[in-house]
């Protein structure tokens, strides 16, 4: 946890993250340093949101897009390395928004939406935490926002003939081993992980 003076000299932002096909929403309010790199927020939206980080994803600004690594998947004009811009270069007063997306197969669209752009800290606030949200992840290459549809159909009629497999397949996805449930969200568990990145990624001194 940042000191008061250490607070005071940074600028921190308060930001909303929604995925944008589902209804009822699934969504997160954050906050981070104004001054975060892409590539270290897309690690933040990992554990938000609670994905695995096990498929290709870009932050899309509509006429420029930030990824991991340019390849020939990416055209070189079009987009950037993430790790090379800031968050406070495209993102200043409230409002501002961009779409984060997850997985290109499934296509998971986020949208990022800055709420308050001087964002003060509260005593008990980490520089990075999650104050808010509401319901769960969906599961890995459950096959986008229709495949979760039918899935989640599914898990709720048990007496459908996919229910068990269903159940068996996703069964791990959410702590306790339990029958998926959409309407998970632990916000002390986020936070937990999200404590673990503070501590891991801080800068050290070498000696």
């Amino acid at each position: 946890m940042p000191t008061k003076k250490d607070a005071a000299m940074k600028k921190y932002y308060l930001l909303k993250i929604a995925l944008i096909e589902l209804e009822p929403e699934v969504w997160r309010r954050f906050i981070v340093p104004a001054d975060i790199s892409f590539d270290r927020l897309h690690d933040i939206i990992q554990a938000l949101m609670g994905w695995k980080d096990s498929h290709l994803h870009e932050f899309n600004f509509g006429n420029k897009r930030y990824v991991e690594n340019i390849d020939e998947e990416f055209d070189g004009e079009e987009a950037a390395l993430e790790s090379s811009e800031r968050l406070n270069k495209h993102f200043k007063k409230q409002g501002d928004s961009c779409v984060y997306i997850y997985d290109f197969g499934d296509s998971w669209a986020h949208r990022i939406t800055l709420e308050n752009p001087d964002y003060s800290l509260k005593d008990d606030d980490c520089e990075i935490c999650c104050l808010d949200g509401a319901r769960a992840c969906p599961p890995e290459d459950v096959g986008g926002p229709p495949g979760y549809e039918d899935f989640c159909k599914v898990i709720k009629n048990t007496k459908s003939k996919k229910h068990a497999a269903m159940a068996a397949w996703s069964k791990g996805s959410q702590p306790g081993g339990q029958t998926f449930d959409p309407e998970y969200f632990d916000l002390d568990a986020v936070n937990e992980t999200l404590g673990w990145f503070v501590r891991w990624s801080r800068p050290r001194k070498l000696v």
